[in-house]
């Protein structure tokens, strides 16, 4: 029996195999351990390769693509309803043979390797981000302790902090001082991290054309162009500007039976980091058209459209519908390789 689609259920040592023939009829069942597993796509014919998009996925992708496999990277919420009874190895490979041919599945792109050392810098980034306002936090709870309360924001709290040390007899213990500096100097660190972190991905990107004309969009900047450069491998396999909104969950939820439409809040598929990161974009650049508003600066059409739309729904929903259509000229500043102009006439699917 010729074997036509192979099941693969990733892990960090052992590997569980389902090979099925053309009628996808799942006629033998493996499990390896990484080595033999190796030794084994060595071996394999050509065929096609099924996996869960997972950690460790896109790497053996392009190890078997390069053995001249055909790989598929199916999305593992779908794939899991094809489990059925007990979740097992065994069952999780099973269900990939089942969710194969089915068309409205639609494949995760592989990502190259230049794509995920992007992706990983920013997870790095976020890390150390997230330790140095836990560190903030941990001191501003411990000086609140002793009397001394400390404000809301990274800069002001810790000029608070370092004031609050500088004076002798503010009730800080002496006993705490040496540690509380040592925290600081860690907050430091921190930074002096994330901005080398910035500092590498400027560096990476500095020849991409399409990360400078991504950059040239209000609110979309290096964090997020190179965010989606590393996310988006191919522009092209977005049919239209309405298909990257979905992706990456920034339209309306809904909820629609017989001749009754309902539309709700955004839907929060995809990636929360790219939809968290666009949409903090998308508020920094509703901040700076208001601020140019108020000093008589001329306004092109996006901006004038996203302080219209805040006068009328709010601060909070402007900025993610705002969001929503910086995504959309994201997908034609991409895909047609044009500079942006915030006063397209010709784009008016995108600018409305």
């Amino acid at each position: 029996m010729q074997i036509t689609t192979v099941g693969i259920d990733l892990a960090k040592n052992c590997f569980q195999l389902a090979e099925a023939d053309a009628q996808f009829r799942i006629s033998r069942r493996a499990r390896m351990t990484r080595t033999r597993f190796v030794q084994w796509m060595c071996q394999l014919p050509q065929c096609q390769i099924v996996m869960e998009a997972c950690g460790t996925a896109h790497h053996w992708a392009r190890v078997l693509a390069s053995l001249g496999h055909v790989v598929r990277l199916l999305p593992a919420q779908h794939v899991k309803a094809y489990v059925r009874r007990n979740k097992t190895d065994a069952a999780d490979a099973a269900a990939l043979i089942e969710a194969s041919p089915c068309e409205d599945i639609k494949p995760v792109a592989i990502k190259s390797v230049e794509q995920q050392v992007l992706q990983q810098l920013h997870r790095l980034r976020t890390q150390w981000l997230e330790a140095r306002k836990a560190r903030i936090c941990g001191l501003r709870g411990m000086l609140r302790e002793f009397g001394i309360d400390i404000p809301v924001g990274a800069t002001r709290g810790l000029a608070a902090i370092r004031e609050a040390l500088e004076i002798a007899d503010n009730g800080v213990p002496d006993a705490l001082r040496p540690y509380i500096g040592d925290v600081l100097r860690e907050i430091d660190d921190l930074a002096l991290k994330v901005r080398s972190v910035e500092r590498g991905l400027r560096t990476l990107t500095e020849q991409d054309a399409t990360v400078k004309r991504l950059e040239q969009i209000p609110g979309v900047g290096l964090i997020v162009s190179t965010a989606m450069r590393a996310a988006i491998a191919d522009i092209h396999r977005f049919p239209s500007e309405r298909h990257l909104a979905c992706w990456l969950g920034i339209t309306a939820k809904e909820r629609s039976s017989g001749e009754r439409r309902r539309l709700g809040r955004i839907s929060k598929q995809g990636d929360v980091y790219l939809r968290t990161q666009l949409i903090h974009g998308a508020r920094s650049a509703l901040l700076n058209a208001k601020c140019a508003a108020n000093k008589g600066v001329e306004l092109d059409r996006l901006r004038r459209w996203a302080i219209e739309t805040e006068k009328r729904v709010g601060h909070n929903k402007a900025a993610v519908a705002l969001a929503n259509k910086l995504s959309r000229i994201i997908w034609a500043t991409w895909k047609y390789d044009r500079d942006f102009s915030g006063s397209w006439k010709h784009q008016r699917t995108v600018l409305n």
